[in-house]
């Protein structure tokens, strides 16, 4: 069931330093949105011309053969590979969008999940795509059937979301549209960047809770271990808070974990803070009040297609969100 994953700026090679939890008042303390300092991709300087047939190992065990990338198609439930396709320098190919992928140079394009993250077959067939690029997490697997037997090739790529596994994806997508060389040069920039933005902590770690909240559908969970938000915690030089109190993935939020693990910033996506009456709103959950982080009302968002997005941006979202864990208190 897919209930979840629906800047200290600074040059090249810079390390930043967060500093003590305890550092600042608590009348200093607040609520910050995080956010990029550019909102849309950028493409690599020279577009690629697919050199194609290329016969590529689709992640859920298919060989697919793509022989045309005129009109791609990339869905998943974090918006990562269509910010792959696009920062490879094939946006001008791409013929429509899933829900996530929000950046500017996509924001026209048509919606084939009018659903929140269900595939419509009706919508995807109606743009003719020469080939979808896509991952287990967005479904279902009917239409995923549907749109192989009409002849349109669909080329899986694994779903690990992890800073790691950002370089992987690039090239498993740059393979299956036959830029192998674009997908090298853009590997090299985005673990370069991610190397840079990655932050060394000073004295003690903040401890930093992720919750997962959807107001509307009653949804209310923690990361631990292994659900993606720690890993960006992890990267600004944090401690993941689920994490410390033995949670692994998702796990259902209890007043009684929450206040356990003593989070000094608790970190929402932003649409997820919405949902629930803003900060006012969660501060009101129970256990949210009981820890440090809501007694201070030190509260982080950021945008959903963003924080947990895990593609060629990641880089620039941990520089935005150790920017704005630190300036919640100052």
């Amino acid at each position: 069931m897919l209930l979840v994953l629906s800047a200290l700026a600074g040059c090249a090679g810079e390390t930043t330093t967060v500093g003590d939890p305890q550092a600042g008042g608590a009348g200093g303390c607040g609520p910050v949105t995080a956010t990029l300092a550019t909102s849309d991709v950028t493409p690599l300087p020279d577009r690629p011309q697919p050199a194609l047939p290329v016969t590529v190992d689709s992640a859920d065990g298919q060989r697919v053969t793509v022989a045309d990338a005129s009109r791609i198609l990339p869905v998943n439930l974090y918006g990562s590979i269509a910010e792959i396709v696009f920062s490879l320098g094939l946006g001008d190919r791409v013929v429509g969008r899933d829900t996530s992928t929000t950046f500017p140079s996509a924001a026209h394009l048509p919606l084939v999940t009018p659903s929140g993250h269900d595939l419509s077959a009706e919508g995807i067939l109606r743009l003719n795509p020469t080939v979808v690029i896509t991952d287990q997490s967005i479904g279902p697997a009917e239409v995923i059937a549907q749109l192989r037997r009409s002849g349109i090739p669909v080329v899986f790529v694994d779903d690990q979301q992890s800073l790691p596994g950002v370089s992987a994806h690039v090239r498993q997508i740059a393979a299956a549209l036959g830029v192998p060389a674009a997908g090298e040069q853009l590997v090299r920039r985005v673990e370069a960047d991610i190397a840079a933005a990655r932050v060394t902590p000073s004295g003690k770690p903040l401890r930093v809770a992720f919750l997962y909240v959807r107001g509307a559908a009653g949804v209310y969970l923690m990361g631990g271990k292994g659900a993606g938000s720690d890993a960006m915690i992890e990267a600004i030089g944090a401690e993941d808070a689920g994490t410390a109190i033995g949670l692994s993935g998702f796990r259902p939020l209890t007043s009684e974990g929450l206040i356990n693990a003593a989070p000094d910033v608790i970190l929402v996506m932003t649409e997820g803070l919405k949902s629930v009456g803003g900060v006012d709103g969660l501060v009101r959950l129970p256990g949210v009040a009981q820890t440090p982080a809501g007694e201070r009302r030190r509260i982080v968002d950021m945008a959903d297609g963003v924080l947990l997005s895990f593609g060629p941006r990641a880089g620039e979202a941990v520089r935005a969100l150790a920017r704005a864990v630190t300036a919640t208190c100052r």
